[in-house]
């Protein structure tokens, strides 16, 4: 599996970004319940969920702090994961991460890391 983020750069606050995450070499079942997300690390922080669907349709979840301002979805056809940033602050700037889960994921736990199994390099988000 292979997952390749881009569309990181500088921005100045209260402008858009758009992250693309293209995803290669998986083999999906309709037989199990897949899930990709959006994580971010800002520096001397944590790695942190910030958006996260299941792969083919359904609900989108979000963390609080980007609720209203992010938005994630996917084009199947294309296999790539999508992050439409709006209204940028500098508490977002840091390195996002694709990921991917390749089990069954549950609802409970797809803004945390334990669920994804793939991870791509990252792209760096930089608002001042």
């Amino acid at each position: 599996v292979q997952l390749v983020e881009s569309g990181g750069g500088s921005v100045q606050a209260g402008g858009s970004l758009r992250l693309a995450c293209a995803q290669s070499g998986y083999s999906y079942s309709t037989e199990r319940r897949y899930c990709m997300g959006w994580f971010r690390q800002a520096p001397g922080k944590e790695r942190e969920g910030v958006a996260a669907v299941y792969i083919g349709g359904g609900s989108a979840y979000y963390a609080d702090s980007v609720k209203g301002r992010f938005t994630i979805s996917q084009d199947n056809d294309k296999n790539t994961l999508y992050l439409q940033m709006n209204n940028l602050t500098p508490e977002d700037t840091g390195v996002y991460y694709c990921a991917l889960g390749g089990g069954y994921c549950y609802t409970s736990r797809l803004l945390t890391e334990i669920e994804y199994t793939d991870w791509g390099q990252g792209t760096q988000v930089t608002v001042s």
